[in-house]
């Protein structure tokens, strides 16, 4: 009997629709491949959901997916929905899912794909055979500190503020999944933090020697987070495991993408543990919703088809599949075929639909 694995897809906003369309067309032909069946149930998020039921995620589509195997979720908001207020905005649909699934654990990795080296602004000779995984803390730090927001103090001023926190144990358990995964890779991992002006990121570095103790055999590090993104494009190949706060893993992956070519390239997971032991996960691009591009079917849809491979990989823990997914899609840009953001000379320009035919195509072969 074939094994029922249950997955919520929550397309999202502008370019979300047309990338998961695509991861649509992967997972259809997994599921016939085989053997289980795959289980999608559609559902909504963001500006999505604001427009249909009047909040960026419902009660009940929280329900149901909490009850999923895995989540691949597309991308949320758009200028449409920045006038609402705060809480009401799509991004909060998004972080409300982190927060209420626990998926504290992002894992983010930039790999060059060798055809691909001329598409990054960096020397080739800096990015060939570049990979490296960024895990960052995703329910906790500033983003979720409280107090937070805007008070008025006069008639002409206002005072904005958000509060940076982090506990011991949010601290030491995002450590133990990074230096996990050093383990399973070159055995380095580098924590970034900004330790000398603020207090809570001391607290992560003090946390994070306590716990390097378990792992005696990774070699561990430490760098200011300026430095860090100062080194990512000046030498990143002397990294493999970065581990870092919130925001700072924010901002560093997507620096971090400009190394691959694409924010179009990139994939990620967020991970977590329910109550029961059972790992949690929810999978998308790194990229948003992109709205000056959604609906005209050029957006790159490699970073959501590759998510898929994460999900295969971490949810289903099935290396075939993520696998021969990773090499489909290293096959299709071999052979010169590219949307616009990877474009170089001489490459065959696809739409966003066409790039999705052709990594099928590569699967089936």
């Amino acid at each position: 009997m074939k094994k029922d694995l249950n997955i919520s897809l929550l397309p999202g906003d502008g370019i979300g629709k047309e990338i998961s369309n695509q991861a649509l067309k992967i997972l259809e032909w997994i599921s016939k491949k085989f053997d289980f069946n795959l289980n999608l149930t559609e559902e909504l998020v963001g500006g999505a959901s604001i427009d249909k039921l009047g909040t960026p995620l419902s009660d009940k589509t929280l329900g149901r997916i909490k009850k999923s195997d895995a989540i691949i979720l597309g991308a949320v908001g758009g200028p449409k929905w920045e006038g609402l207020k705060f809480e009401k905005r799509p991004e909060r649909g998004l972080l409300k899912i982190r927060k209420e699934l626990d998926l504290f654990a992002n894992f983010r990795p930039a790999l060059v794909f060798d055809p691909l080296i001329e598409s990054s602004s960096l020397k080739p000779e800096i990015i060939k055979g570049l990979d490296i995984l960024l895990i960052r803390e995703l329910t906790g730090g500033i983003y979720f500190g409280e107090p937070r927001g805007i008070k008025k103090i006069s008639e002409e001023k206002y005072k904005g503020f958000n509060t940076l926190v982090y506990y011991t144990n949010e601290i030491k358990r995002i450590a133990e999944v990074a230096f996990e995964t050093a383990m399973t890779r070159s055995k380095k991992l580098c924590s970034v933090d900004k330790a000398n002006v603020l207090e809570s990121t001391e607290l992560w570095r003090n946390v994070m020697i306590e716990c390097s103790q378990n792992y005696p055999e990774v070699e561990l590090s430490h760098m200011y987070v300026d430095n860090a993104s100062m080194q990512l494009v000046r030498d990143p190949k002397q990294f493999d495991v970065i581990v870092t706060t919130n925001m700072f893993g924010d901002i560093l992956s997507d620096c971090a993408s400009m190394l691959t070519g694409s924010l179009g390239m990139l994939p990620s997971a967020s991970v977590g543990v329910s109550e029961n032991g059972e790992r949690k996960a929810m999978y998308e691009p790194v990229h948003g919703s992109a709205p000056d591009i959604a609906g005209k079917n050029i957006a790159n849809p490699l970073a959501m088809i590759l998510s898929v491979s994460m999900m295969f990989k971490y949810s289903f823990e099935n290396e075939t599949i993520s696998t021969l997914i990773n090499d489909a899609v290293e096959s299709v840009l071999k052979k010169g075929f590219r949307t616009r953001d990877i474009l170089s000379k001489n490459d065959l320009i696809l739409s966003t639909d066409e790039m999705g035919e052709k990594v099928l195509e590569e699967l089936k072969q």
